[in-house]
This record gives C-alpha cells, structure tokens and sequence, in this order.
C-alpha cells in the first residue's frame, strides 16, 4: 500500500536530519508519531470500518454500539496535538510562485501540485525504491546513508529549505495523503515562518480528515490515510504523555471536525488545479472555526440509562450492524445480548 512507502520514506529523511533540525520537529508536535513501532499495514484491519461507517451519524455502527474517532484518540495514539490554533488559512488558484520561493521546487504557472519525485530528489531520495532481497531495516538504512549526504548539517538558511520540504512530504504523502501520486500544496502557506508551525491544532485537522475520507465513498479499495491510527490501541494511562494535560479539556466535547465538509463546502476537482479563486477559508469556515477556539460543546447522549442506550441503537441500527444479512433483525434479541455484553462487562470490571 502506498502509505506503507510513503511512511518509510519520510522516516528517513526524519532519521537523516541532524539532532537541530529533529529538535525543530519535536517542538512542533510531530515528534511522537516518529516513534511509534514500525508495523505491517494490515490491508483487512484498516479496509473493514468503511463498511461499518454510517455518513449520517458520523460514526462506525457495530454490533455493539456506536465507536466515534475522537481527539482524545488521536492525542493518545499518535500524540498530535490537538490545541491550539486552527488550521486555516487561504488557497490559491496557483502555488507556483510560493513553491519556489519556499522550496526552490519548480511547479507549472497553473498547477497547486508538486511532482512527488521532485520533492523526494530535494530530500536525497533519489533511488526511493526497494531492492530485491533488501529487508525491511536495510531498505531504511540505505536511504538514511544516502540522505545524510544530501541535508543540511548546520543551522543555516538552507536548513530551513530542507525543514519545509520535509514537512511538505510529510503533510502531503503521510499524515493528510491523498490518492494521488503529487503532494498538494495546500498547506505551504503555513509553512512560511517556521516558528508558527508547532502553534496549529495539526491533531484536530487531521481528524476531520479521516472524517472527509471515511465519508468518501463506499467503493473506496485502498486507504491513502497514516493507517498506524485505524490499526493502534492505546489504554486510558497517561504516563509517557505529557501533552495531554494541554489537551484533555478539548475531550468528550463536539467541535469542528464534525461539520460535513462534503456537503457544505463544494470541493475542487480530482484533477487538483485548485479553486479559481483565491479562498480565506478563516471568513469561509468562520462559524465552526468560532465553534473551535469556544471549544465547542460538551458532548451529552439522551439515554439516561444503558438500557435505554441498547434500545435505541438497537431500534435505529438494527438492520445496519451486519449488512449482509438477509434476514430481519431480531431487534428484542439484540437487546438482550447487548444487555448481556453490558453485565459480564461489569462482573469484570468489578472482579478487577
């Protein structure tokens, strides 16, 4: 799978850059995902909960009950922040002229796109693919013996050149991927002074990107998402991670990322030549982004009851927790098993 690569060959440059530029990274929130276990994409795992997602009620449906994505699982599994300054900011109809001046990457006059080989070349990686027989750890070794060549090893001017471009590969082919095969520019603007970066909210921004992409399409065959977040588990511990003190008060509340970015808010095309107009999306998107910095509101469910909770998921999804069956729900036995999963849950907890 394409995020697969894509995460091996950010890794590297990350590992090429000397401790400056790693030090830069770790300021700006992003340290953490760098040191999550390198794993096996697990086609099977991040492929099921498109069939369980309901676009309605903007949750995965499961036999048992309604699981949300939500910021304190992507503070927890992946350590983005999710504080601080929405990001927002203006897209243009065209990047070229921002492209060079930030990256010395040149881009054609009408394009928002830069050539994924281009960039990953400014960043050493010129031989990017995997040999035959070459492990996993020798495939990383390579391109970090061949990038340190290549990247700034003095805090300098041309530092700062490597530092975006980095983050450009980043942004664009790992943590907001696309299915294209360019890197968007869309979040260059951003990455103009370097100081500000670590200050956006990137934790909620990419939530309400696996929003956008969960509601994409039910045909979808791959996944262009970090798949380390549909396949990791955390527990409730928080040791080992500071940040969440900042974070916690923007827990179990309702905020931005669950505005229907698709429906609102008409996109630009598949072929990415951006949108004719130059588009502040902080006047565009004022109302939620308002709802961001009031941080929103605290999320209460109607059930006053568990039972009262099964009963109605079991009544409204019945006939959408197994959606090849082809015969009618028994909604009175879901209920009764679900009711049964709830007391041997307790029995458990009470035994622990």
């Amino acid at each position: 799978m394409r995020a697969r690569v894509s995460r091996t060959l950010v890794l590297a440059v990350f590992l090429a850059f000397p401790c400056f530029q790693r030090d830069r990274i770790e300021e700006m929130g992003f340290w953490e995902i760098f040191r999550i276990e390198r794993m096996r994409v697990d086609s099977a795992l991040t492929q099921a909960p498109w069939s369980r997602w309901d676009a309605e009620a903007m949750t995965f449906v499961f036999p048992w009950g309604h699981m949300i994505p939500s910021l304190e699982d992507v503070s927890r599994i992946i350590g983005l922040r999710v504080y601080g300054k929405p990001v927002s900011g203006f897209t243009y109809p065209c990047y070229h002229d921002l492209a060079e001046r930030l990256l010395e990457l040149p881009i054609e006059h009408r394009s928002s796109l830069i050539p994924r080989v281009a960039l990953q070349a400014s960043l050493g990686l010129y031989e990017a693919g995997k040999s035959a027989g070459e492990s996993e750890d020798e495939y990383l070794e390579r391109l970090v013996r061949v990038n340190r060549r290549e990247l700034v090893s003095e805090p300098e001017a041309e530092a700062d050149m490597d530092l975006r471009r980095f983050l450009v590969l980043f942004l664009g082919r790992l943590l907001f991927a696309t299915r294209g095969d360019a890197v968007h520019c869309r979040f260059l603007p951003l990455l103009e002074d370097l100081s500000e970066v670590g200050g956006y909210a990137w934790g909620t921004a990419f939530l309400a990107h696996q929003f956008d992409s969960l509601g994409a399409s039910e045909r979808q065959t791959s996944t262009s998402g970090f798949f380390p977040f549909l396949q990791l588990y955390l527990g409730e511990g928080d040791e080992g991670q500071p940040w969440l003190v900042q974070a916690r008060p923007y827990f179990s509340r309702s905020s931005v990322v669950e505005f229907p970015v698709r429906d609102r808010f008409r996109r630009p095309g598949q072929c990415f030549w951006g949108l004719h107009d130059t588009t502040d999306w902080c006047e565009r998107a004022k109302e939620q982004i308002d709802n961001w910095e009031r941080r929103g509101k605290a999320v209460k469910s109607d059930a006053t009851t568990d039972d009262a909770y099964f009963q109605a998921y079991a009544l409204k999804y019945g006939g959408k927790v197994y959606k090849s069956a082809r015969h009618q729900v028994d909604v009175a036995g879901e209920i009764a098993s679900l009711r049964a999963l709830l007391y041997s849950a307790v029995q458990d907890r009470e035994a622990a």
